[in-house]
């Protein structure tokens, strides 16, 4: 079987038409340095700083992979593992992970390391972001099937499965806890 044929049986709704691409095809890292415009009040780098350069990274995976607009519709499981100082050169690692019909999951990884010195950069982040692909007029439309490569993205795939079904059963969860309050009389 092969791994289109993989993710169309585990529930990728693969469209014949649009061949699917590796995760290698849309892959990208930024980098930036840190300056005192973006440390938060303890004099460390403001984790809003960071998340805008996780944002901006997996946008542009996801527009690459998509072939054109794709906006944020969720970020979950943002990580700061370690604080980011002034004079960090950062480094926002991102690929696609998994692919819906319209939708995909980014997995980011954040590393800094002192722009002055040979050490090997840390990872000092974490996250995982939904886009969907929209068209000009704001419109869902279909994205490629991702196809993982390596070993690595294999799991990528199978972990951002697991993360999907979360979130689609936590909204479930939500949304009939809602409902059953409205039932019972209370107003939210």
């Amino acid at each position: 079987m092969t791994d289109q044929a993989e993710q169309a049986s585990a529930g990728h709704s693969a469209t014949p038409e649009i061949p699917g691409k590796p995760t290698s095809a849309s892959r990208t890292t930024l980098s930036h340095i840190m300056t005192h415009s973006d440390t938060n009040l303890l004099g460390t780098v403001h984790g809003g700083v960071i998340m805008k350069l996780v944002d901006d990274a997996a946008g542009a995976v996801a527009g690459r992979h998509s072939g054109g607009p794709a906006v944020t519709a969720s970020m979950d499981e943002m990580a700061f593992l370690e604080p980011v100082r002034v004079g960090d050169l950062v480094h926002v690692k991102a690929q696609v992970n998994w692919t819906g019909r319209s939708s995909m999951e980014v997995g980011v990884r954040v590393l800094a390391e002192r722009w002055n010195e040979s050490t090997p950069a840390t990872q000092v982040g974490s996250a995982y972001l939904v886009f969907a692909a929209v068209d000009a007029d704001g419109r869902p439309r279909t994205v490629p099937p991702v196809l993982p490569e390596t070993g690595k993205d294999k799991r990528r795939y199978q972990e951002a499965q697991i993360r999907r079904t979360h979130r689609l059963a936590r909204r479930r969860a939500i949304m009939e806890l809602r409902e059953r309050r409205v039932a019972e009389g209370y107003e939210d």
